[in-house]
């Protein structure tokens, strides 16, 4: 799937169905709010590895994997990825 072929709303489906298939996978303890950074057409992931991250370092070591992905980033339990003069809001298990 090519970023420029694809709407926002049908990347934002894709992302979410891609992250409910790793879901049991990466939502645990440890990674809650850490960032997923997915490559949407391979469906290999990074995470973070720690929660004040921004998801650089793990879009840097897909890039490397998958140069020219389509790469979507989401935090781990939580509804969105950040937030400005807000409060992030967990998901529900």
């Amino acid at each position: 799937m090519s970023q420029a072929s694809h709407s926002s709303a049908q990347t934002g489906r894709s992302a979410q169905q891609l992250y409910d298939t790793l879901r049991a996978q990466v939502e645990t303890p440890e990674n809650i709010g850490r960032l997923l950074v997915m490559d949407l057409d391979s469906g290999d992931y990074e995470i973070d590895t720690s929660r004040d991250d921004i998801g650089l370092e793990a879009t840097r070591r897909l890039q490397s994997r998958h140069p020219g992905a389509s790469l979507h980033a989401l935090r781990i339990g939580y509804q969105t990825a950040a937030s400005f003069c807000g409060v992030l809001e967990r998901t529900q298990p």
